[in-house]
C-alpha cells in the first residue's frame, strides 16, 4: 500500500488528494491539510509541513525498497525444499 493514498476526502472530485499512510494528513495540490469528519484545516507551519514532506519521502523510499525486495525474491530460484533463497 502506498504511503500516500488517493482519497476523495472533503475536496472536489477534480482535485487530486493523497492521504499520508493512515494519518489525518492529506496532501492536495502540494499543500498539506489535516482532515477529520468535522472538516479540514490547512497546515501552514513550515516546520510541520517539512516534517510531513520528509516522512512522505521516507515512506515512499521504504515502499520502493520493499517492492524491489519482493521482485528479487520472486526471481530467485527455489531450493530443493521448495523455499525461495
Amino acid at each position: 500500500m502506498s504511503a500516500l493514498v488517493s482519497s476523495p476526502g472533503p475536496f472536489p472530485s477534480s482535485a487530486r488528494s493523497e492521504r499520508l499512510a493512515q494519518s489525518p494528513a492529506v496532501r492536495r495540490d502540494g499543500r498539506w491539510w489535516l482532515v477529520a469528519m468535522s472538516g479540514s484545516v490547512a497546515i501552514t507551519d513550515p516546520v510541520f509541513t517539512g516534517q510531513l514532506n520528509r516522512f512522505a519521502a521516507a515512506m515512499a523510499a521504504a515502499e520502493r525498497a520493499v517492492a524491489g525486495r519482493l521482485v528479487l525474491q520472486d526471481q530467485s530460484p527455489a531450493r530443493p525444499d521448495g523455499r525461495r533463497r
